[in-house]
Order: C-alpha cells, then sequence, then structure tokens
C-alpha cells in the first residue's frame, strides 16, 4: 500500500471520529438543554402533590426592618390599672396582673369577648390582635402588633390570659415593644410564591394539603438585652390549623422555640 492510500485512510479515520464526537457533543448539549427547559415549575411540583393554596397577591410588595426595645414597667403604670392588682417592686419587661374579679368566659370562647376589656383594662391594650386560645395550657395569647401587622411570636410583645377551672380569666401577663422604628429604606419582598417553594424544598408541605391563609408581619432577627431588629415574615396556615414562617427578605424559614426564633437554612 502506498503512503498516498494510508494517507487518505487516516484524514477518513480521524474525520469520521470527529463528526462521531461532534454528534455526541450536540446530543449532550441537546440533552441539556431539554432538561433545563422541561424542569418542573414550582406551580407543576405543587399540582403534582396535589398541593392547593388560596389566591396570592400580584403585585410587588416592599417593607423594612424594624427596630424596638423591651417596655420596662414601673409603679406609676401599675397605678393606672383598675379592679387589678400587679406586685410590681422595680421596673419589669413583664407585667403580671390578676383580676380583682375574675372574668367569665363564654363555653365556646370568641375573640370579639375580650375586645372591650383588652381596651378598656389593658395598657396599650389596642396594640395587640388575638393569636390562639391553647385548651391544653388554659391560656389565651394575643401578640402585639405594627400598623396592623403582627409580631410573630415575640416574648417582649404579648398579652397572655391565665383561664382556671370554671373557665374564667383570673390573671394576666404582658410585655410590650415600644420606641418601634423603622430602620432601613423599603426593599422588595420575596414573592409569596417563592417562600412557598422554600417550604416545599425542605419537605413541610405535606401532599393533599392547602395553604388556607397567607398574612405579613415581623418575627425577630437579632435579640438583645436592651433591644432588637425584627425582619418582615411570611406566614402561611395550612389546613386551618398549622402556621408556618418564611423570612420575606431572605427567604429562609423560621421554626420558633420559647426563647428566639431559629432559622432554617
Amino acid at each position: 500500500m502506498d503512503w498516498s492510500k494510508i494517507k487518505t485512510i487516516f484524514i477518513l479515520t480521524f474525520l469520521i471520529l470527529d463528526v462521531y464526537l461532534l454528534f455526541q457533543f450536540l446530543k449532550t448539549r441537546d440533552a441539556n438543554q431539554y432538561e433545563i427547559i422541561t424542569e418542573a415549575s414550582i406551580e407543576e411540583k405543587l399540582e403534582a402533590d396535589e398541593i392547593k393554596y388560596v389566591t396570592l397577591p400580584k403585585a410587588v410588595m416592599k417593607d423594612q426592618y424594624l427596630s424596638a426595645k423591651p417596655r420596662m414597667f414601673t409603679k406609676e403604670d401599675t397605678n393606672k390599672l383598675k379592679g387589678q392588682t400587679s406586685l410590681l417592686k422595680d421596673p419589669s419587661p413583664t407585667l403580671f396582673v390578676t383580676l380583682d374579679k375574675p372574668l367569665q368566659l363564654k363555653e365556646k370562647f370568641e375573640p370579639a369577648e375580650l375586645t372591650s376589656f383588652i381596651k378598656q383594662n389593658v395598657l396599650n391594650g389596642t396594640d395587640y390582635i388575638f393569636w390562639e386560645k391553647d385548651e391544653k395550657k388554659n391560656t389565651i395569647t394575643y401578640f402585639q402588633q405594627f400598623e396592623n401587622m403582627p409580631l410573630y411570636e415575640n416574648i417582649s410583645g404579648m398579652l397572655i390570659f391565665h383561664i382556671d377551672e370554671q373557665n374564667q380569666i383570673i390573671s394576666y401577663e404582658q410585655t410590650y415593644l415600644e420606641a418601634i422604628e423603622k430602620l432601613t429604606e423599603e426593599e422588595e419582598l420575596l414573592p409569596p410564591l417563592k417562600a412557598i417553594e422554600a417550604l416545599h424544598q425542605k419537605g413541610l408541605l405535606e401532599p393533599r394539603s392547602k395553604i388556607t391563609k397567607i398574612e405579613l408581619g415581623y418575627s425577630t432577627l437579632i435579640q438583645l438585652a436592651a433591644s432588637q431588629a425584627l425582619a418582615p415574615t411570611w406566614r402561611f396556615v395550612v389546613d386551618d390549623e398549622e402556621s408556618l414562617f418564611v423570612n420575606a427578605f431572605e427567604g429562609q424559614i423560621i421554626q420558633f422555640n420559647s426563647d428566639e426564633n431559629r432559622k432554617v437554612e
């Protein structure tokens, strides 16, 4: 075989190899593009798990971080209480109050029952909003609110009523955040659907569940002895029972314990 024929064979071989490699490259690229194009959207993933949700806000929403400090209650505060007793000796961030005459509740409690009492008898009573009635602990809890937005699970902004065996309110404890200020300029909030996606990715939304309520409030971001910073927070109510919380700026899931907010990375 002469050299010219060997040369031609080599050229054809390399040409075929190049064509094959090019074909494999294009095939792999198309496959990757197809995966990107066909990746299910969050709406499709929720639909596949039969997870439903109420109508989501469509408008772009903005908010900002807040700062606040716990109020120190004094004897001057307790002197304003009528028909109530508080044994306060030194300034304290928690006010413990006993009712001189227990307040009888109806068999089936409705928050409206306490509206008038709170407004007339509790310091800054109009700044609290009903949260829950705990049958096991025999308590009724109210959260402080700012501009009609609740401060979720904030131990420095709560009103907790205690109920006796006769279904009467006999006492309550109160904490209050004051000097609430806006720390930063307004920033765009994470869309609710993105927050739902974060919950879904962490497996916190059960198949065939339904998000029955969505609202915006604040949760503690940084808590110090004399002050704290609060961040806008999405609250999602699942099946009218469980509440799930997501930082509305950073998208981190928030879990509460008795002392502080804990983020789930």
